[in-house]
């Protein structure tokens, strides 16, 4: 039986996140903050998409000014959606030099690996989380392999010598990835942030390691995880990449936000890494987003490629028409709808599912029984069967979900 790893209630902004509630989707921006246009197109796409947090690169003075104009705008636009602001190298200055951004962002990302060196790598953590602390912020202390800490590192791969037994690289690598996340929420503690406003990460590119790391970093503390695999790729490599890492860790119950990082594509929208969350969330039954659609994959049986269009206009048809069921009839994420191309499976697969029509595959003949409530509801022939299961499937929505 699945069993969510407990974890406090972090309030990001009006968001709450934490085992006690969904796994949440964050996404992040591509543009340059301090053109403030193009970043609030791109968070305005990111957050229609479903994005429940949204994360901007803030690395310059100007990047800090545009996040403040940026979030001003959002908010007077009745989003709320919160913002965190990525910090690398220089985020002690930027945020006490700007401190309406300080103020209005509602999350700092914080990289232990590129603060500062030595006494001046714990100095300048330090300046982020008193600012964070003073303004009721939460923070992120996002470890990155790409980019971690080499004073560490070096630290336990000394002290791996010394073993009679020593590990080998990629295992004191992932023990250095956790220690300093640990170490710097340990650190971030005694400064006064509460475990309340504390978020984890520790991204790798690989899989093997990223699963590793996730599931010690877990056994190690109960702070709230956001999951990622950094670097994961373009298009279907990156999509399969972190769905198959996110999902060995969800369901074991690791993963409090998750975000898939893909390589932008021209003319993809940057919101496709949300598209890939909702599918994987909604696939693993951990959230629903829109109903859920069977369909055949074809084979020597099903010579027409009816089933083909007939599938993509349902799931077309779905995404036009979301924004107002949503609105209209409350649960409608969770109906199920089957669209088969042969008597095979079709038959099956439509009663188990809410609403579903299975059309006829080579040498049947040629009709459409369509199901509703697992029993035969209509069979449908002719030339029209789109537009006439398109109206079932309708006043079937209006009649359940009213």
């Amino acid at each position: 039986m699945f069993h969510r790893r407990k974890t406090p209630t972090v309030l990001i902004g009006p968001l709450s996140l934490g085992s006690d509630f969904p796994i949440r989707i964050q996404s992040m921006t591509d543009t340059p903050t301090a053109d403030v246009e193009a970043t609030l197109a791109q968070t305005r796409e990111l957050i229609a998409a479903g994005s429940e947090l949204v994360r901007w690169t803030v690395n310059d003075h100007d990047a800090a000014r545009g996040a403040a104009e940026a979030i001003s705008r959002l908010r007077s636009e009745g989003i709320t959606t919160p913002i965190i602001g990525d910090f690398h190298f220089n985020g002690h200055t930027l945020l006490s030099k700007n401190p309406q951004t300080a103020k209005l962002l509602d999350k700092y990302r914080i990289n232990p690996g590129n603060v500062g060196k030595g006494q001046l790598h714990d100095d300048n953590f330090a300046q982020i989380v008193k600012i964070a602390v003073d303004n009721g912020k939460a923070v992120r202390i996002g470890v990155n392999w790409g980019s971690l800490d080499q004073e560490l590192l070096t630290e336990l791969m000394d002290s791996n010598a010394k073993l009679s037994k020593p590990k080998d690289f990629s295992e004191v690598t992932r023990d250095a990835m956790v220690q300093s996340a640990l170490r710097s929420a340990e650190y971030a503690l005694k400064l006064g942030l509460s475990k309340e406003k504390l978020v984890l990460s520790v991204k790798m590119s690989g899989l093997q390691d990223m699963v590793a790391v996730y599931q010690k970093l877990a056994k190690d503390c109960n702070y709230a995880l956001h999951l990622g695999l950094t670097e994961a790729g373009a298009d279907i490599k990156g999509a399969v990449s972190s769905s198959a890492a996110l999902s060995i860790l969800l369901q074991q119950g690791i993963g409090d936000t998750i975000r898939v990082s893909l390589t932008p594509q021209p003319n993809v929208p940057r919101s496709k890494e949300v598209d890939v969350c909702k599918e994987l969330l909604q696939s693993m039954g951990f959230r629903y987003f829109a109903p859920s659609v069977t369909s055949c994959p074809g084979c020597g049986r099903t010579s027409s490629n009816y089933f083909q269009y007939l599938a993509q206009d349902i799931n077309s048809h779905i995404k036009l028409k979301m924004p107002l069921w949503q609105k209209q009839y409350p649960g409608i994420e969770e109906m199920k709808i089957a669209v088969m191309g042969c008597v095979v499976n079709g038959p099956g697969e439509s009663r188990h599912a809410d609403i579903g029509i299975s059309l006829p595959g080579a040498s049947e003949t040629p009709i459409a029984p369509v199901y509703k409530d697992g029993k035969e509801f209509v069979t449908l022939k002719g030339d029209h069967i789109k537009e006439e299961f398109i109206g079932i499937l309708e006043n079937y929505i209006k009649e359940r979900y009213r």
